[in-house]
């Protein structure tokens, strides 16, 4: 026998009935038909509290990531900075 299939916005209605209107989990669950674990589940993915803790996560690992980026050319350009300044030492 399989799960029944839910719509998502069946599971977004049934995570704002816990969030928004502070009802416990389980009741919510045994009156929409639904085991509690599936409604955690659906905590878990569409909850907008947990959504947007996420953005914050993503934007720090993009800025460690593009300070990495910067430090690494920086690096460069200077390196190259000093082999023009060696090369027009030499030519002229």
């Amino acid at each position: 026998m399989s799960t029944p299939r839910f719509p998502e916005e069946f599971k977004i209605e049934a995570v704002k009935q816990v969030t928004e209107r502070s009802y416990p989990v389980a009741e919510v669950a045994s009156r929409l038909g639904v085991s509690a674990h599936s409604l955690y589940q659906w905590l878990k993915r569409y909850d907008p509290k947990r959504i947007q803790s996420a953005e914050p996560a993503d934007q720090q690992a993009e800025i460690r990531r593009l300070k990495a980026e910067l430090k690494r050319v920086t690096e460069e350009r200077d390196i190259l900075k000093k082999a023009a300044a060696y090369f027009a030492k030499e030519s002229g």
